[in-house]
């Protein structure tokens, strides 16, 4: 069974309690790893200024704290295999479905976001 590595772990444990039930369910059954939880101001203004996000500081989702959004890959990653990315959200939107975690729908272009709704 695959497992997080420390840093996807870490990285988890800035998140709100039910993305942390959720991606420790879904590690059981597709290996994933956690590229971004929580973002302080530093890292939100420099994922803004280069194009990873539509908000500054403190606008975002993974600026709260806990982190009500994640950011998380099927790994190991490809970035152009496209199938793969609607592939493992879809199992991730199955798994929050059936433990009643709402998450908020995510435009295409930003296959590795998901948000609490």
């Amino acid at each position: 069974m695959p497992n997080f590595s420390e840093r996807s772990s870490n990285l988890l444990g800035t998140c709100d309690s039910d993305l942390i039930r959720l991606f420790t369910e879904v590690i059981k059954y597709y290996d994933c790893k956690i590229t971004d939880g929580h973002r302080g101001k530093v890292a939100q203004n420099a994922a803004y200024r280069d194009d990873k996000s539509d908000y500054e500081y403190p606008l975002s989702a993974h600026n709260k704290t806990p982190s009500r959004a994640i950011d998380v890959c099927p790994y190991p990653i490809d970035y152009e295999d496209r199938e793969r990315f609607i592939f493992f959200r879809g199992l991730v939107s199955g798994i929050a479905y059936t433990m009643n975690i709402r998450l908020k729908p995510t435009i295409d272009w930003d296959l590795m976001h998901y948000e609490l709704a």
